[in-house]
């Protein structure tokens, strides 16, 4: 793991050029240490990430365009622009761009745990099983769809 250093990650730029397409949405990392880890992220409409857990992790979304339906711990929630989403560890949570416009955001979590290389292992992966089945292997747990 790297240790963090002083400076300023340019706008348009993540940690050595890395862009990452998870399911469909854009994920840019922005600043990796052990103890945190940040990425701004860009969610199309109708992209989402379905209910999961992470449980060593807290997590945290702030919002600079556009808005969110949210799944937090059972209950229905919204967050728009400069609302700060806040996913304490072990808390049930699903992100969802409902809005019919793009989502921009940036998250971090604390600590980092193997999030930097989950992501690395997903990238360009299309089925969303086998992202749920790898989310696994690196200690996020995703919920059963309501249906099953």
């Amino acid at each position: 793991m790297m240790e963090m250093t002083a400076g300023v990650t340019p706008a348009a730029e993540g940690i050595e050029g890395i862009k990452w397409n998870i399911l469909g949405q854009t994920y840019v990392p922005k600043q990796l240490c052990e103890s945190s880890f940040s990425w701004h992220a860009t969610f199309p409409d109708g992209t989402f990430v379905p209910p999961h857990i992470h449980p060593d992790q807290d997590e945290f979304i702030y919002v600079l365009e556009g808005r969110f339906d949210l799944f937090l711990d059972g209950a229905d929630a919204t967050a728009g622009a400069g609302d700060l989403i806040r996913l304490p560890r072990g808390l049930a949570h699903g992100i969802f761009n409902k809005s019919g416009q793009e989502v921009k955001c940036v998250f971090w979590v604390s600590p980092t745990q193997r999030l930097w290389d989950l992501f690395i292992k997903i990238d360009n992966v299309p089925d969303p099983a086998e992202v749920i089945r790898i989310a696994t292997e690196h200690n996020v747990h995703f919920l059963p769809p309501p249906d099953a």
